[in-house]
């Protein structure tokens, strides 16, 4: 199994990259703004919209708030065909102002390692930019309430306009 690593110094408090992590249906307007256009969850499963038209389906495994850890995998839409894809964001803290943001893509076929290397290289710069960018009253809004596998996301539409479509 092939896996590539992140490891991006952002100059943000570890709250402010958190907020905007777990803020799974605003990952178009708080992490990749312009690489998503849309994101929309329903139960589990959030469908981001690429600006190609190309949907990628992806399965949030965990949102853990202790740990400050987002875990999902893509079960529909990965380009190239993967027959396994995980992966996971954890922040730490360097500081008061800083944090290390780390990312882990496991992978199979284990021949994609280079494409997958270098999206997640670009990822990592765009998603430094956004959340270096955003202002700070708008990251210091409070997190929506702990969800962890299975207990999914109520339906209507969260503060960044995602759709949600509950169970």
């Amino acid at each position: 199994m092939g896996s590539v690593r992140q490891d991006i110094v952002i100059d943000a408090r570890p709250e402010q990259v958190w907020a905007a992590l777990r803020d799974v249906g605003a990952v178009h307007r708080r992490l990749l703004p312009g690489r998503v256009l849309d994101a929309v969850i329903e139960g589990d499963v959030r469908t981001l919209l690429m600006p190609d038209g190309h949907r990628v389906e992806e399965l949030i495994l965990d949102i853990d708030d202790d740990a400050r850890r987002l875990a999902y995998c893509v079960i529909a839409g990965a380009r190239p065909t993967l027959r396994h894809h995980s992966a996971s964001f954890q922040v730490f803290p360097i500081g008061d102002q800083q944090s290390r943001l780390v990312w882990v893509t496991d992978f199979l076929p284990n021949e994609v390692a280079g494409l997958i290397r270098a999206r997640m290289e670009v990822g990592a710069v765009e998603m430094k930019q956004a959340l270096e960018g955003h202002a700070p009253d708008e990251a210091d809004r409070p997190a929506p309430p702990t969800r962890h596998l299975g207990s999914g996301i109520a339906g209507g539409a969260d503060s960044e306009g995602a759709t949600h479509r509950g169970p």
